[in-house]
């Protein structure tokens, strides 16, 4: 096939009808040509050579040429590309390395093999354009619904035509059991766009929770326009489902608004849903309020929050329990995902059972180490003391309210709280040196003898092993393994040590150690403290 004659304008039109098909631009087809043509003229003159094709834009002549850059002898290497400054000045008047010389050869003669191998160069540049296009379109689109249609089914998985290109649906992103057929238009939640090695890949979903939430954005106005906001969505795709709303102004109910007239709002939802029932649930910012809100339709009794662990313990009536938990616990489960909470729902007689359990063992805690009646050491425990530590260090008269405590018992109360708390720090740091603590960890400042005996039994013996460790290894923490909360348990955790307290000690270690600079850690906390008040203006502003 000869590139030379009148049939240069058929390269101009076969580059404007692909671009026309694919919808990108001609002069990527006409570049893709281009170096087509370039690797057509490299086998025929020479592989080593820098070969270039023009094409020009309106007649659409390919010009060939021949490309030699001025290289230092040193770096020569390629003699049919390179040349010296020597060499060069046969061709040009001043040389200078890095200057390039071209010059026009004869167009070539494509053979059978080197216009298929142009064909594939070709091909493979529009393919590349026309995926790095359908990325471009779609990058901005994750997290928008889109309509589509299906093309085919293939192992489970949906593939979609969204207009520029195809979709995949995985089987774990359909509701349930879903099917679909060639040519079945389909809703569908664009959850990732990302660039792969074939080309960019649309992921689809329609078990996403935001798919929920777009569809109410497209069905209530109100939350479009941003006077209602969806805060939290948690799904069971296809069964039940929990949303939370919140109005940003009084006059509108946003349980209302998102229900709609005899339910026709919500009802579209649904009926795209496969009918997924749906429970509308008001947002509160006061956790606790917010949880009894998410339980229902079960009616709480009671609700204790402990916002470090993340965890929340609600009492219900018996009659109650079963609705609260829900089908193989779906109720409390899609709880737990809107709140973000660990939810642990209890009987009130299971409560009423753990609070006189823990009553009881608190009394002989005081019976036996204050040598008291258990009458006596019951009325310590109903007045709220807990501990040793409380009624030895408290102010007499937190114990003076006590009926039949004077001055004089309440001093011999703590005298004998004090000694027995001595007796056993006593007892603790003498085991600890048993298992070999060093003076570096006893003498350090917040660790108390029973902690210094805790961390002893872990293996931390030296103030180097503590500055090492990490501050949930002390406080314990919550991780989360496969969706499911799992706890973390802490050295110094039977100790009511917060992992503030712990970043704190370790922090100081290591500035005892010499590890970390106590003014850059000032530092530190300057920049944060600017930044909290910064943030404090931009409010107030």
């Amino acid at each position: 096939m000869a590139i030379t004659s009148a049939n240069q304008l058929e390269l101009l039109q076969t580059a404007e009808a692909v671009a026309r098909e694919k919808m990108i631009d001609p002069g990527l087809v006409i570049e893709a040509m281009e170096e087509s043509l370039a690797r057509a003229a490299k086998s025929r003159y020479g592989a080593e050579m820098d070969i270039r094709v023009a094409i020009d834009r309106k007649t659409g002549r390919a010009t060939f040429t021949r490309v030699r850059t001025v290289v230092s002898e040193d770096e020569l290497e390629n003699y049919q590309a390179e040349f010296t400054v020597e060499q060069a000045k046969q061709y040009m008047a001043d040389p200078k390395i890095g200057d390039t010389f071209v010059e026009e050869v004869p167009p070539v003669e494509m053979g059978r093999i080197a216009a298929q191998s142009a064909k594939q160069v070709i091909l493979q540049k529009v393919r590349e354009a026309e995926r790095d296009r359908q990325y471009e379109e779609f990058k901005d689109r994750a997290g928008t619904i889109i309509n589509g249609l299906v093309k085919r089914e293939e192992y489970g998985n949906v593939i979609v035509d969204v207009g520029a290109g195809e979709a995949i649906l995985r089987r774990n992103e359909k509701i349930g059991r879903e099917s679909y057929r060639p040519n079945d238009r389909i809703r569908v939640y664009i959850k990732d766009v990302r660039r792969e090695q074939r080309g960019p890949q649309i992921f689809l979903s329609r078990t996403a929770p935001e798919f929920m939430a777009e569809l109410f954005k497209m069905e209530v106005p109100e939350i479009y326009d941003g006077i209602i906001e969806i805060k939290a969505v948690a799904r069971d795709p296809g069964s039940r489902a929990k949303i939370a709303v919140i109005s940003y102004d009084n006059s509108i109910d946003p349980v209302g608004a998102c229900v709609g007239m005899r339910g026709s709002r919500v009802q579209a939802v649904v009926n795209e849903l496969q009918g997924e029932k749906i429970d509308i649930i008001p947002w509160n910012d006061d956790q606790p309020t917010f949880l009894v809100n998410a339980l229902q339709p079960a009616e709480v009794t009671k609700v204790v929050l402990d916002e470090e662990a993340g965890k929340i313990e609600v009492v219900v009536p018996e009659e109650q329990l079963s609705l609260a938990i829900g089908r193989r616990g779906q109720n409390v489960r899609l709880a737990s995902q809107l709140t973000g909470l660990d939810i642990d729902i209890m009987t009130e007689a299971e409560e009423s059972a753990r609070r006189q359990a823990e009553f009881e063992v608190r009394t002989k805690l005081f019976m036996d180490n204050l040598d008291l009646d258990e009458f006596f050491a019951q009325l310590l425990v109903a007045e709220g003391f807990t501990s040793l530590e409380e009624v030895a260090y408290v102010e007499q008269d937190e114990l003076l309210v006590i009926d039949g405590v004077d001055s004089d018992t309440a001093k011999e109360l703590q005298a004998r709280a004090q000694d027995v708390l001595a007796e056993q720090n006593k007892a603790a740091l003498a085991a600890a040196r048993e298992l070999g603590v060093e003076d570096s960890l006893v003498e350090f400042e917040g660790l108390t003898p029973q902690m210094i005996e805790a961390l002893a039994k872990d293996d931390v013996k030296t103030l180097e092993d503590f500055a090492t460790c990490a501050d949930w290894e002390l406080a314990g923490g919550w991780t989360t393994v496969n969706g499911e909360r799992v706890k973390d348990d802490g050295v110094l955790e039977p100790f009511d040590i917060s992992l503030e307290e712990a970043q704190t000690m370790i922090m100081t270690a290591r500035v005892l150690l010499g590890w970390v600079d106590p003014t850059e850690l000032e530092t530190d906390e300057d920049l944060e403290d600017d930044e909290d008040g910064e943030a404090t203006e931009e409010a107030e502003a």
